[in-house]
């Protein structure tokens, strides 16, 4: 939390209580296999057990190991005697007045500290948490990770004021660059793939999930990717743009079905599109009890027009590629996009 509008944050604290009772129930309802699916590295190895407590303790499959890691990287660069200014502390950079609404004894030492290691992580994900919950909740066009780190640095007031993360001419920046560097720094904290998704079995479907695997952490980019791999994209006018500018030209990475083309390429040579893919495969229909790792997984809008595929990861999980901001990764497959616009699967 820099030093932007910390004391922003304080509103929260007029639903603290609120917020408590409701992120007592998290650790219950917590995604097991969203959460033992996504690994860490590059962490201080005291930060790490803290670090996965707090992902475990929140409902949410966007709070992962390597976000958390990336964000305490930017914020105090795992110092923990950080401080700031504007009074921030510890190795998340809480302000006194955050801190007394976020902070508790988590490593039971008897000390209610930012500088302990185990209590600023817990306080760090349990608030984290909280900001991802209501940015799921917003109406705001934005990845819930992005809007929840913004809300972190420069108060959730900030981002209701500008309908998502604060413009570059907010603050001098501040916020936006905090946003971006965290982002662009997530897959550095990610844990090779071969830890974080285990396909068993062989043939065409589980080698094409195990071939666009390796891919796990890398940017999304509209209009990139090609049967050889991760590429610029571009924009088309509506697609393709972040903070305002065309990510895509710039960004190397792939689109969702880029990626099923890749990962399928070396034994069945797929359309570029998300579309054309359920085209050629529509014939070959899977139920949602049926579904073996490399299906297709397809989703549509009202009018049944297909905008999304992935791979079928086993466990109820989706391989994709999500959107301009996210990077490729596993993700339940209720959650990965709108339920309501699960289309169907298909067996190449």
């Amino acid at each position: 939390m820099n030093t932007i509008i910390k004391g922003a944050l304080l509103a929260l604290t007029g639903v603290a209580a609120l917020v408590m009772v409701l992120l007592a129930g998290l650790i219950s309802s917590t995604d097991a296999d969203a959460i033992d699916d996504q690994g860490v590295q590059g962490v201080p190895a005291e930060y790490e057990p803290w670090i996965r407590r707090a992902v475990t303790a929140c409902q949410y499959p966007e709070l992962t190991p390597a976000l958390m890691a990336a964000q305490i990287g930017q914020e105090s660069g795992f110092r923990t005697g950080a401080g700031s200014h504007a009074g921030a502390q510890g190795p998340a950079q809480f302000v006194p007045g955050t801190w007394a609404t976020w902070g508790r004894d988590a490593d039971g030492n008897g000390r209610n500290d930012p500088h302990d290691i185990g209590d600023a992580v817990i306080a760090q994900g349990r608030l984290m948490c909280s900001l991802i919950g209501q940015a799921k909740k917003s109406t705001f066009r934005d990845d819930p990770r992005r809007l929840a780190l913004a809300g972190y640095n420069a108060g959730w007031g900030a981002v209701q004021r500008f309908r998502g993360v604060p413009p570059i001419t907010f603050a001098d920046g501040e916020t936006y660059h905090y946003v971006q560097i965290i982002m662009a720094s997530i897959h550095k904290f990610q844990a090779d793939s071969a830890s974080t998704l285990t396909v068993p079995g062989s043939g065409s479907g589980p080698d094409a999930l195990r071939r666009a695997g390796h891919y796990i952490g890398t940017p999304y980019s509209y209009g990139g990717g090609t049967p050889k791999g991760p590429s610029t994209g571009f924009c088309d006018g509506r697609n393709g743009y972040a903070g305002g500018r065309c990510a895509a030209e710039s960004t190397v990475g792939f689109d969702c079905s880029s990626l099923v083309q890749y990962g399928y390429w070396t034994s069945v040579q797929l359309p570029r599109t998300a579309a054309a893919q359920y085209n050629a495969t529509s014939d070959r229909p899977v139920t949602r009890g049926s579904l073996k790792p490399g299906d297709l997984v397809f989703w549509a809008n009202q009018s049944g027009s297909i905008y999304h595929v992935g791979l079928y990861a086993g466990k109820g999980r989706v391989l994709h590629a999500p959107r301009t901001g996210r990077d490729v990764q596993v993700q339940p497959l209720d959650t990965a996009m709108p339920a309501a616009d699960y289309h169907g699967a298909t067996r190449p």
